[in-house]
């Protein structure tokens, strides 16, 4: 019925729209640091079963096939894709790039659950106590902590996230050892803004250790991550999604028309 070609088409401009939503984010974040490209899934909506496959005909003989009409589609999620973003040389001390998995984990407010979040961009700076925290407005904490000393002239970072300090008048301090988390369903995450997840039921509970241990990522200094997404791919993905707009926004037109006809069919 037209009218169910109506409902199938309005769900489909309305899961269309989420998509173009995705996509438009995707493409907005090309540019920052540690950012994980999303795409939109689609799952089909309930049928109307007219017909089922397998019960007899008029001739006695069964139907080889059924017939189903279907009602529409829906966005199911959003799937986070968590392919390693690019090296992106900066030669500062203070940017770290993780090279495999990982991520680092910081301080939020207990709004988010446990309070922490975690973290791909490693674009660190000192607070005014010395701290290693993200270099963004809120200035989010490192942790475990790492602390600066006030007299260090040059920080060193080495594969397995130790964190040694050039003093002058001594031999290099180590300060500490950045610890990576890592997770059993990183897509499970939830996102907060800032490049920042927490965990959910979904993503099981952050599990810490040193980097290259246990599957996890090494760390490469003077470095930072750069966005995974691709926008070659993305700029693809708008293109189909408008056509695929314009196609359900004609079935609505079609299906319009094809009721407009039978009300005036009604008038005779």
């Amino acid at each position: 019925m037209a009218v169910n070609a109506l409902h199938s088409a309005s769900t489909g401009l309305s899961a269309l729209s989420t998509a173009l939503d995705v996509i438009a984010n995707n493409l907005a974040n090309v540019n920052t640091d540690g950012f994980k490209a999303s795409r939109a899934n689609f799952q089909d909506l309930l049928y109307s079963e007219m017909a089922q496959p397998g019960i007899e005909n008029a001739n006695g003989d069964q139907r080889p096939t059924g017939l189903y009409v279907g009602l529409g589609t829906k966005v199911s999620g959003t799937q986070i894709d968590f392919a390693q973003g690019p090296a992106i040389p900066t030669g500062n001390e203070l940017d770290l790039y993780i090279e495999g998995e990982g991520f680092l984990q910081v301080e939020v407010d207990d709004e988010f659950g446990d309070g922490f979040a975690y973290t791909r961009a490693g674009n660190l700076v000192t607070n005014s106590d010395g701290e290693l925290v993200l270099a963004n407005d809120q200035g989010r904490r490192i942790t475990p902590p790492i602390v600066i000393p006030a007299d260090a002239r040059l920080v060193t970072v080495n594969l397995y996230g130790l964190v040694t300090a050039d003093i002058p008048g001594s031999d290099p301090v180590e300060i500490g050892t950045l610890n990576l988390a890592t997770f059993q369903n990183p897509a499970g995450m939830r996102q907060i803004g800032e490049n920042l997840f927490v965990a959910t039921v979904a993503s099981g509970d952050a599990t810490l250790g040193d980097p290259r241990s246990d599957g996890r990522g090494s760390i490469r200094q003077g470095f930072l991550e750069g966005s995974n997404v691709d926008a070659a791919t993305e700029l693809v993905r708008l293109i189909k999604t408008q056509r695929a707009f314009e196609l359900n926004s004609q079935s609505i037109q079609a299906a319009d028309e094809a009721l407009r006809t039978l009300g005036n069919l009604r008038r005779f």
